[in-house]
């Protein structure tokens, strides 16, 4: 009786669903923060920023009439309304900001501060906006345009896709790293289980197997039919010549004890002298 040859996962395959789950997993969080907070945090910051704007044009135009306790009433009246619109034939819409925003929000206290608002006009015109982000722990930037809530919406539909296609390598991983080929003397085992005689063997389909490591095999069932085994020699075995080529060692052996037909590209040598064969 042969020994037992056992093709396990091959490192090849292992990382390279790592490297998938990694991907795929980078994605899903990313997505899903940018879907749960990111782009409403983007929206407070837009708005805000706009409000910095605002308020320094309004400034700007009334700094030479207005007292700061004029200042102080009408900046107390300025609010923040978070609408967008994408044409001006469209209705304004409620962009999403982060849970617990006033909606609408009053302009921040620090536009309320005469003497505040005089010193920035000598400074960069950022600079008030970007210490006050600071100060009320606005992470995010202030984007070019707000995240309407379709925008926010797709965030979460790629998330969803992201974490299937996470969960399904995880499965195929996981499936895969319990699995083998093996063969001895008797029969061959593919990679889904259950044993196969030789002798059961009716049909070896080679191939793919020097190009791709792939080759195909079918049996016969107990209801006479037949069933289809896939032999992948890339993610079992492989083909590292410092591990004796483990896949192409099954696969010597296979063909040892297969007597059905074999299914293989042929690559016919022309005698010397001789013209193209018809067709080619």
């Amino acid at each position: 009786m042969s020994e037992r040859l056992v093709c396990k996962p091959t490192q090849w395959f292992l990382l390279r669903a790592a490297a998938m789950l990694l991907m795929f997993g980078v994605f899903t969080v990313l997505f899903f923060v940018d879907g749960k907070w990111g782009y409403r945090e983007k929206n407070l910051a837009y708005y805000l920023s706009k409000s910095f704007e605002q308020a320094t044009q309004e400034f700007k135009a009334k700094k030479d009439t207005i007292s700061p306790e004029a200042w102080r009433e009408f900046a107390a009246a300025q609010k923040i309304d978070f609408l967008h619109r994408d044409s001006e034939d469209e209705e304004p819409e409620q962009v999403p900001v982060p849970v617990g925003t006033a909606v609408p929000m009053p302009w921040p206290p620090v536009l309320h501060d005469y003497e505040a608002l005089k010193a920035s006009l000598d400074q960069d015109s950022q600079k008030l906006f970007n210490d006050y982000r600071l100060e009320a722990g606005i992470k995010k930037d202030a984007p070019e345009q707000p995240f309407p809530a379709r925008k926010i919406h797709e965030q979460w539909v790629v998330f969803w896709i992201c974490l299937v296609l996470s969960l399904g390598t995880v499965v195929v991983l996981l499936r895969t790293m319990g699995r083998s080929l093996a063969i001895d003397g008797q029969a061959f085992y593919p990679a889904g289980g259950g044993k196969v005689p030789f002798a059961d063997l009716v049909r070896l389909d080679l191939r793919k197997w020097d190009t791709k490591g792939l080759a195909f095999a079918w049996a016969k069932t107990a209801d006479g039919g037949e069933r289809k085994l896939r032999i992948d020699g890339l993610t079992y075995g492989g083909f590292k010549k410092e591990e004796s080529e483990p896949a192409e060692q099954l696969m010597k052996r296979l063909r040892e004890n297969f007597t059905g037909e074999v299914i293989e590209y042929v690559t016919e040598t022309a005698e010397p002298g001789a013209g193209a064969p018809a067709g080619s």
